[in-house]
């Protein structure tokens, strides 16, 4: 029986996912040589701190603060540090050095994936961030293999599931945000600084690589449109449930044809992370707690759903070490690494190019003739009213009545929205508008 070859893994970080794949790599050590052809020997862990208590018990000898010097010796890299620098510095060193790169960082591939790449391909080495975008959930995989001879045109995503978990609450149990957002701190499902995860920022940087990798164009972070939850409220939740739908935050990437944008016309990409109305018999509609799901439609495998536990030690480990034997096994049979395409090169177009149907609330005057001039005023600007509900209410206070409309569009331009919104604005009888919000799947 041949001798397998002995592959020197470099582990930069050892927080949640980091410790559970150093024990991963030691305890299976036998199988993932099998699958990947040769011995993975984890050669060392850099952090910052080496007396560090942590959640796994793993080799003191195995940690260290020279993470340069791990790299320059290493034949695979596994990046969980997160953040840009030093992660950057130590990915490019690595790259140059001729070893292959797997990383989580979803903030660096999105920013900097570009240079990354270029780098990877000028070495012929692998770079892969299966981990980056929905934990275990294989998605970056199939689209850029599995969908290769395919055209996606749209990807819906449910991809952080401290937003899901908390808008899920709101819904299920008629919680307010910052309730909802309490519960999702004490079961460590938000940081004690939740401001990544509910303003979009954490969803929209894993849109830019779910767009990325879709159309075969590197779209970057400033591409996105972002759009958090901490505006919508237990009203909204529960004027949505009354209508039949459901608040999810979503990351959309969608091709559109657009006959005048600033790029001329023609075809473009919207990419997008904002939250959004879906019918509650809609798939990604069922996806509760703090799971996460992406919804794929292509011209010719039509509709594709994937779900799955989206973050946590464990499970994104699992994601990380599917990368880790691809990557071995690229260096076992030589040749170059496998990388992304980019032929398509379609223009990312801005958020007033969407198109989508929307939900809008409104607080008016109780009298004759409301209805008919709102409805005039939409038709005067391109929106086609699909769902009008109207609800009378009394102020306590000043015993005055006002009605509450809830209205549902066909699908329309996101500029013929915004400006169909501005006008309503100004009508008299217009108290207030409560909330604007997309709807998608009707």
């Amino acid at each position: 029986m041949t001798e397998l070859r002995t592959l020197k893994v470099a582990l930069l970080g050892c927080g949640n996912v980091g410790a559970q794949v150093a024990r991963i790599l030691i305890e299976d050590a036998d199988t993932l040589a099998a699958r990947a052809g040769a011995k993975l020997q984890l050669s060392g862990i850099a952090v910052r701190n080496v007396h560090a208590k942590r959640d796994v018990d793993l080799p003191q000898d195995l940690f260290t603060t020279d993470a340069d010097t791990l790299v320059k010796d290493a034949d695979l890299v596994i990046e969980l540090m997160g953040g840009i620098e030093p992660a950057r510095t130590l990915i490019l060193s690595a790259l140059r050095n001729g070893a292959c790169v797997v990383t989580g960082n979803k903030a660096l591939v999105a920013q900097d994936g570009p240079t990354l790449h270029e780098e990877a391909d000028k070495a012929g080495v692998q770079l892969s961030y299966e981990a980056a975008v929905a934990g275990a959930i294989p998605i970056l995989r199939p689209i850029r293999d599995s969908l290769a001879g395919d055209r996606i045109t749209r990807v819906l995503g449910i991809v952080n599931g401290t937003t899901n978990f908390i808008l899920d609450q709101m819904d299920t149990t008629g919680a307010q945000f910052a309730d909802a957002l309490a519960e999702a701190q004490r079961l460590g499902y938000a940081e004690a600084d939740p401001t990544a995860d509910v303003e979009g920022h954490d969803a929209a940087a894993k849109a830019a690589i779910l767009a990325s990798l879709s159309f075969h164009t590197r779209f970057a972070l400033e591409n996105v449109h972002c759009e958090g939850i901490t505006s919508v409220t237990a009203a909204d939740i529960a004027a949505a449930k009354d209508a039949g739908f459901v608040i999810k935050l979503l990351a959309i990437a969608e091709k559109l044809n657009v006959a005048d944008t600033d790029t001329g016309g023609g075809e473009g990409v919207s990419v997008r992370v904002h939250p959004t109305l879906l019918p509650r018999e809609h798939p990604l509609a069922a996806v509760h707690g703090a799971f996460n799901a992406v919804f794929i439609e292509a011209e010719n495998a039509g509709e594709l759903m994937f779900y799955g536990q989206g973050a946590g030690g464990t499970p994104t480990a699992s994601a990380v070490l599917g990368d880790l034997v691809s990557a071995a096994r690229s260096l076992v049979l030589g040749g170059p690494g496998r990388t992304e395409t980019t032929t398509g090169q379609v223009a990312a177009l801005p958020i007033d190019a969407a198109v989508t149907s929307y939900y809008i609330g409104l607080d008016v005057a109780d009298q004759p003739g409301v209805l008919a001039r709102i409805a005039q005023l939409f038709a005067e600007h391109g929106v086609s009213i699909e769902i009008m509900r109207q609800t009378i209410h009394r102020d306590a206070e000043s015993n005055v009545e006002s009605a509450e409309l809830r209205i549902v569009t066909h699908r329309a331009s996101e500029a013929a929205l915004a400006a169909t919104v501005q006008a309503v604005k100004g009508l008299d009888v217009i108290n207030s508008v409560t909330s604007v919000l997309r709807v998608e799947g009707v």
